[in-house]
């Protein structure tokens, strides 16, 4: 049977003025949820790369609290979870700043658990370890039998900014190896690095920074949700169709590259593997512990989590990948009470992950 005629492609790159309200790969139940808190309409992202640099400083201090807010009101309704315990301690960061980190544990726990160290989303530039969203997220993760340990670290931007790359990244390795050092204390059997979207990014380079710091041994693997790797977010990269085919689906490219602006200001790192983990050469990449990275079907950042998931399998290292269907940008973390299959399939993929690296 030869190729028709003509083939329907997904999304925008089948109809170049798609909304996401009508598009048929959209889970239903998130479009109902997202329609409710006023998600679905579409407007012209407020910034863009032309925009100032002191601008974009500026609408992203606004913007973190309409999304604090908004994380605040699609929690509120979620239940409590019971029997985890939250401790918060400081340690000095490598360049001599206090990090904050909150360790969650069950209150069950009477053995030595898989250890998480969780990296919020939020683009490197916004948002906080102690977000609602976020610290539920590490709360259902220790409630499953693991030894959650969240970071705050320096943002590029908003009430934890301005400290552009790689400040970032240095916390979340100093956590790393404070982790590492503290493994008895904290009865980890080993170290999974997680996050979703910036945090996804922070999370692969985290485990790239710790092999150039010949640390590589503090970490048992990463597992990055819908990570942001590529920065081709202005001048898109047709190898990365996702970024055509879902642009503004929930996530604007544009958008994006205004906010990674405020990570590297002058550009200097635009093609630097510890800012944008694409970029790593297969020497890079070899020796690495196991990797498993999960996107979302509807997600701009889709392909490019694909993408560094097959260069990891390029590079000899055991790497696999899921595509979550018919939610969109960090959807499965986001939506509990409309998806809570989706959820927990997430949740519980993390936890899977965690038992078999840190026993292998």
């Amino acid at each position: 049977m030869g190729v028709p005629d003509k083939i329907d492609l997904p999304g925008r790159l089948g109809e170049p003025d798609l909304e996401l309200r009508n598009d048929p790969r959209a889970d239903p139940r998130m479009l109902r949820l997202m329609d409710s808190i006023g998600l679905l309409e579409s407007a012209a992202p407020p910034v863009s790369v032309h925009t100032s640099y002191e601008e974009i400083l500026a609408f992203l201090e606004l913007a973190e609290e309409s999304y604090e807010t908004l994380n605040d009101t699609v929690t509120s309704s979620w239940p409590p979870i019971k029997g985890v315990s939250r401790e918060k301690l400081t340690i000095t960061g490598e360049d001599e700043n206090e990090i904050s980190l909150y360790i969650h544990r069950s209150d069950k726990a009477s053995k030595v658990l898989p250890g998480i160290l969780h990296l919020h989303g939020g683009g490197m530039c916004l948002m906080s370890a102690t977000g609602s969203m976020y610290d539920r997220w590490c709360a259902e993760l220790a409630a499953t039998g693991l030894v959650v340990v969240s970071v705050e670290f320096r943002n590029s931007a908003g009430k934890l900014g301005p400290f552009p790359f790689p400040a970032g990244l240095n916390d979340c390795t100093s956590a790393l190896y404070w982790m590492d050092e503290h493994r008895t204390e904290l009865d980890i059997s080993g170290i999974v690095i997680s996050g979703e979207s910036g945090g996804g990014n922070l999370s692969i380079a985290s485990c790239l920074k710790a092999k150039r710091d010949n640390r590589i041994t503090a970490v048992s693997g990463v597992y990055a949700q819908c990570p942001a790797v590529s920065n081709r977010y202005v001048n898109k990269d047709p190898s990365l169709p996702s970024l055509f085919e879902n642009d503004e689906l929930g996530l604007s490219c544009e958008l994006m590259g205004a906010l990674y602006k405020t990570y590297d200001p002058d550009g200097k790192n635009a093609e630097n593997p510890l800012a944008w983990p694409l970029y790593a050469k297969i020497e890079d990449l070899q020796g690495l512990p196991p990797h498993f990275v999960s996107v979302c079907e509807l997600d701009p950042l889709r392909d490019e989590g694909l993408a560094y998931s097959r260069k990891l399998l390029k590079a000899g290292v055991h790497a696999a990948s899921r595509t979550i269907n018919g939610v969109v940008h960090a959807g499965d973390m986001s939506f509990r009470e409309a998806m809570p299959e989706v959820y927990f399939s997430s949740i519980r993929d993390i936890k899977s992950f965690a038992d078999y690296v840190c026993e292998s």
